[in-house]
């Protein structure tokens, strides 16, 4: 599942997300938590979490910047970078063993902040055109904050293609490189694995094109008039996470269905 607009919305629970998780972990039901977002580590969103009332274990959060560093792990095993991001895209990245540098990196690596610098945005231009391959967390061009809209990953990246030509690639939603990678590390499976957002853009679109069956909350971005638009449909719509309180095991109402048809 998605965090922001699923779970969590402006550092506010979605109301029903704590019985949710709860119900899942007691019923030993596996799960990720998923976000585009890459500026914290897994601790520092678990700790977030935990502030607001929401226990999520550390081994069940999964960032773009994991997937970024799991996909250059496979890609070029002990390469190098140029970062321009936080804390949750270098921690990963050192932990795959790979050296941050300005001196002719392997990669660009864009990743999230809220402090993008002229500076960096400049180096990262003329390292990509000095022949460094561009890679970015994710497309989102923008992101909430309490004044309004912030540029985010995106955006930046499309004024770097614009200054280079060269388009990076995008590894977090809606890439379903990320759910892929997701369901990896959950050991699942997409036949019976399902994608809760609240994007048709991103979460739905990475959901379907991974495989999963799909379930789009409406209390975040996407709203009921901006799905129609769309020319796919997530499996199911629902309000939020609470509708699936006490329907988790069977959150499509099939034994539902089933006894209608037999009747």
């Amino acid at each position: 599942m998605d965090m922001d607009g699923v779970l969590v919305r402006e550092e506010h629970l979605v109301p029903g997300a704590d019985s949710l998780i709860a119900e899942l972990r007691e019923k030993g039901t596996p799960f990720m938590v998923l976000t585009n977002n890459s500026i914290y580590t897994p601790r520092d969103l678990r700790a977030r979490l935990l502030r607001i009332g929401l226990d999520i274990p550390e081994g069940s959060i999964w960032t773009s910047a994991l997937a970024t560093a799991q996909f250059l792990e496979t890609q070029r095993p002990g390469g190098s970078a140029f970062v321009v991001g936080e804390s949750g895209l270098t921690t990963a990245l050192h932990n795959i063993g790979y050296v941050l540098t300005e001196s002719d990196p392997d990669y660009v690596v864009l990743g999230e902040t809220r402090t993008y610098s002229f500076e960096a945005i400049t180096r990262a231009i003329r390292l990509v055109e000095g022949g460094a391959r561009f890679i970015a967390t994710n497309p989102d061009e923008k992101g909430p904050s309490r004044e309004g809209s912030l540029p985010a990953t995106g955006a930046v990246a499309a004024l770097i293609e614009k200054a280079t030509g060269r388009a990076p690639y995008y590894v977090g939603k809606p890439n379903p490189l990320m759910m892929r990678s997701a369901l990896r590390r959950l050991g699942a499976h997409s036949e019976n694995t399902l994608m809760i957002g609240d994007r048709m853009d991103t979460d739905v679109c990475s959901g379907l094109e991974a495989g999963l069956q799909t379930i789009l909350v409406l209390s975040g971005i996407s709203k009921s008039e901006t799905a129609d638009l769309f020319p796919y449909r997530p499996t199911k719509v629902i309000g939020s996470v609470a509708d699936l309180v006490g329907n988790t095991e069977d959150p499509f109402d099939t034994k539902k269905d089933d006894s209608t048809a037999t009747a």
